[in-house]
């Protein structure tokens, strides 16, 4: 919920003109407040990843130009969450026409009732305060999204008051109209049927709307903004050309483009704190990689994308196996190991969409670029220590990990080696009494042996694991 506004602002129009007070537009608005942040050095995009040198710069030339911006990328790049960050370029609070239906600044009324007030009332015209949260709307484009819903119709409970059908009072507005002075945004905009494309021209050009037959001017003051799928967007006959011609500019989003951006994303919005549960940073690292490999993989359709959300998703399964564990078990404090990561394919393989003639295989597709995503990461982190010795080790007395073996146990079984102090170090599962950490870093250096073929691991009777040479 929005804060309330400071008792000393002015509650009238004569009160607001003696402040200085002075009126901008929204697109004006935007760009100066995108300025001072630009020149004071603050983030006017915080929660952003990965954008900082790409579409970013991009949307700041953009905005500063004053344009209605759509931006093109495939699922899970972040546009509706970019999309909603508008929302801090906006003034903290603004002042409008108190109990007016469009949110009407008080020096330029724009609804016949809102000019007849500030007629009647002069600077007594009561002024109140919208807070910049309050200026963002939202709407998902569906094919039965109606003109009502985005432009407005007529209201039948007015006409039968007794008001003509020409009395532009008799309207009630739509989505669109109700954001005046504020940010609308159209997700999925090619979904909108052609008929609702074409009611946009002229809120995006003109501003005006036109409602049953009969044009109302209204000088509206908004920022248009869209996402759309790029196939979507650049197929003829999915959004018709005079609207694509309305937008300033196209801004183009990706996915991370480095491994860190990626690790950043999915340490940001996965709610790991939420599911009670540990994920140490090279798991983290390991379901990021994985990913990537996705998006690179030919059996994958690229076309659909492998959304950021696939990364954070398994990120969450994987602190939910390991609390799962922790509660079979009667670990006190469940911490995630690589064993959890099998969880990953069969739980989250419904979030991808695979090519054509990829059927039947999806599932050994998916554990070999997990199984692959694994090693590169432990090669990575574990580069230069010499394993050799932890090889011969688990050869000579086997090590039984599993699902429902405690991290306690894993420990109490891994052999007394100075490799596995150095593993701990690289995996920043030192310094601490509980086993958890040591547990999951040192399962990650088996599992590299195991996939180097220096150790052999089999299922035992109870599903547990046992690695030996």
């Amino acid at each position: 919920m929005p804060a309330t506004p400071a008792n000393d602002r002015p509650r009238t129009l004569g009160a607001l003109r003696a402040s200085g007070h002075e009126l901008r537009g929204v697109k004006n608005e935007i760009r100066d407040n995108l300025i001072a942040a630009l020149r004071a050095g603050r983030d006017p995009w915080p929660g952003i990843v990965g954008f900082e040198s790409t579409v970013l710069p991009q949307l700041e030339r953009a905005l500063i130009a004053g344009h209605d911006v759509v931006l093109l990328g495939e699922r899970g790049q972040g546009k509706t969450r970019l999309l909603r960050s508008l929302v801090n370029l906006l003034d903290e609070w603004t002042p409008v026409i108190e109990g007016s239906e469009l949110s009407e600044h008080p020096y330029e009324p724009i609804t016949p009732l809102s000019r007849r007030r500030a007629a009647e009332l002069g600077d007594d015209l009561p002024v109140a305060w919208r807070h910049r949260d309050e200026r963002y709307t939202e709407k998902l484009a569906t094919p039965d999204t109606a003109v009502a819903d985005l432009i407005g119709d007529v209201d039948p409970v007015k006409v039968a008051e007794g008001r003509s059908l020409g009395d532009p009072e008799t309207i009630h507005y739509g989505l669109v109209p109700r954001a005046h002075r504020g940010v609308v945004a159209i997700n999925e905009l090619p979904d909108l049927a052609e008929r609702i494309q074409v009611a946009l021209l002229n809120v995006m050009e003109e501003r005006d709307i036109q409602v049953r037959g009969y044009t109302l001017r209204l000088p509206l003051d908004v920022l248009l903004v869209a996402s759309a799928n790029p196939e979507d967007y650049t197929n003829r006959g999915r959004i018709i050309t005079p609207l694509k011609d309305r937008f300033g500019a196209e801004v183009r989003t990706h996915y991370p483009l480095e491994l860190a951006d990626e690790i950043a994303l999915v340490e940001q919005e996965a709610e790991l704190a939420r599911i009670g549960a540990d994920v140490p940073r090279h798991l983290i690292e390991v379901i990021a990689r994985f990913a990537r490999h996705l998006r690179d993989s030919s059996s994958i359709d690229q076309g659909s994308g492998v959304s950021a959300r696939f990364a954070v998703a398994a990120a969450e399964t994987v602190a939910a196996a390991a609390l799962r564990r922790a509660a079979l078990t009667g670990e006190a404090h469940p911490t995630a190991r690589p064993v959890d990561l099998e969880s990953v394919p069969a739980v989250l393989r419904g979030k991808l969409e695979f090519a054509s003639g990829e059927e039947g295989r999806e599932d050994e597709l998916l554990e070999h670029l997990l199984r692959r995503a694994t090693a590169d990461t432990a090669r990575f982190r574990l580069r230069g220590v010499d394993l050799a010795p932890l090889a011969d080790a688990v050869a000579a007395h086997p090590v039984r990990t599993g699902e429902r073996v405690p991290a306690a146990e894993v420990v109490a079984a891994l052999p007394a080696v100075d490799t596995l102090t150095e593993v701990a170090t690289r995996l920043d599962a030192g310094g601490t009494e509980d086993p958890g950490p040591m547990a999951s870093a040192a399962e990650l250096a088996l599992e590299l042996l195991f996939l180097t073929r220096r150790l052999a691991k089999d299922e035992a009777d109870d599903g547990d694991t046992v690695r030996y040479g």
